[in-house]
């Protein structure tokens, strides 16, 4: 486990555990958005694969969801490929497909993990990996192929502060944890 970023003075923050992606998926993912968005792009330093969302929480909890994160076992690697693009109310997505069901079996367990140390609600709807890599106030109605991103597989997941400003959200990694033990 690694601590790059500080958080001491700040009362709350908001946290969120994610899984960061290749370098190599991200040259592949930042080409397709050019190619194929238009709009609020999401900065290659923001994409990841959100395993759990716990909102605004006191800083004294970034130790607990790391060491929460830390906890998870692999069994198997991680691996995912990128089945098509979708847009929600206010985001536009990659679906992943989640080959190995190891990343599933890994978010749900973290999540449970979050939940009975009471850092976590569960949500009711089943977890859906995905890249969020753009956002917008109206949808754009845009129908890409899938980004050809090949299979890929996380080395690492981090607990991220998530920090509003104007131009939307950036992410700040507070604490990584590798994969696979």
């Amino acid at each position: 486990m690694s601590l790059p970023a500080s958080v001491e003075g700040r009362a709350h923050l908001r946290l969120f555990c994610g899984l960061r992606l290749p370098d190599d998926v991200l040259d592949r993912v930042e080409r397709w958005q050019h190619d194929h968005l238009a709009g609020r792009t999401i900065a290659r330093e923001n994409l990841h694969i959100t395993l759990a969302f716990l909102g605004s929480r006191p800083h004294e909890d970034v130790e607990k969801v790391a060491s929460a994160l830390e906890s998870i076992p692999a069994l198997e690697p991680m691996l995912f490929r990128a089945r098509r693009y979708r847009e929600t109310r206010s985001v536009g997505m990659v679906i992943l497909e989640d080959l190995t069901g190891q990343a599933t079996l890994a978010a749900e367990q973290l999540q449970e993990v979050l939940d009975l140390l009471g850092l976590y609600e569960q949500e009711s709807r089943r977890w859906l990996p995905h890249l969020t890599v753009l956002r917008f106030r109206e949808r754009p109605g845009l129908e890409p192929p899938a980004p050809e991103l090949g299979t890929f597989s996380p080395s690492e997941a981090a607990v991220y502060h998530s920090v509003l400003r104007p131009t939307g959200a950036q992410y700040e990694v507070l604490e990584t944890v590798a994969l696979g033990g």
